[in-house]
């Protein structure tokens, strides 16, 4: 029975690849939050020189939780291409038109990245629309964006909006202030569970604080166990055996 009830314990399986230290360490601390066991592991085999080799598992039997959980929380966070990383040397000759789109693509990045920074925002998102007028129209079409943020239900962001707008319209040559609009949806607010038994680890297993005393006295009187079986398989083959001779028989 102990033997069943480690190896189902032990059955791990992979909820999140290529993580960044940074990210691994929200990710496994939500989870012990949550009351679900997690685990983080270099991959031996990844070969991204970045630093983003890191595993993290649960047990199988709560995988389809963890994912709900991380969910919720956005987790893990959204990865941004810096300026340095979109126009790096790749020694190709590219035209404007396409050098133009990188920059947009670049720029709405970085502006992605700094409002994912504000807290309670789970998700954002900048779409930058930056026409290549003529100078010789008379009419200029004017640039526009748009800024879409996923939110924590309970997070202030609809307070920052005239901020987020500011920044938005300072950060792009062109841009007016009345151009930028800014769509919040609070994100869904999963149903109230019961609070997590707290979680200890035994012998490298994670099992519910209730049960880590009764599993800790089951695996010791198994291990005495074996260990008098050992013992007394090991004394009877040590002990000296006796040979007991059969009286002849005499003929009349």
């Amino acid at each position: 029975m102990i033997p069943l009830l480690l190896a189902l314990t032990a059955c791990k399986v992979e909820l999140n690849r290529g993580l960044s230290e940074r990210e691994a360490n929200e990710v496994v601390a939500a989870l012990l939050r949550q009351g679900i066991p997690a685990e983080r592991h270099t991959d031996p085999a990844a070969r991204d020189t970045s630093g983003r080799n890191v595993i993290v598992q649960v047990p199988q039997s709560r995988f389809a939780e963890a994912v709900e959980a991380l969910r919720a929380q956005g987790l893990p966070r959204q990865s941004f291409v810096s300026m340095g990383e979109v126009f790096r040397g790749d020694g190709l000759v590219n035209s404007p038109t396409e050098e133009r789109a990188r920059l947009i693509w670049a720029m709405g990045q970085e502006l992605s990245r700094t409002v994912a920074e504000i807290d309670g925002v789970l998700a954002a998102r900048v779409h930058l629309v930056l026409p290549e007028n003529d100078a010789l129209r008379r009419e200029a079409t004017p640039s526009s964006a748009a800024v879409f943020i996923r939110h924590v239900p309970d997070a202030p962001v609809a307070a920052l909006v005239p901020q987020i707008k500011l920044m938005v319209a300072s950060a792009v040559a062109g841009l007016s202030y009345d151009r930028v609009t800014v769509t919040l949806v609070p994100a869904a607010v999963a149903a109230p569970v019961a609070a997590p038994p707290p979680m200890e680890q035994v012998l490298g297993l994670w099992v519910s604080a209730d049960s880590a005393g009764p599993l800790r006295m089951a695996l010791a009187a198994g291990a005495a166990l074996l260990v008098l079986l050992l013992g007394l398989l090991g004394w009877s083959r040590a002990r000296p055996r006796t040979t007991t001779g059969l009286p002849a028989r005499t003929g009349r």
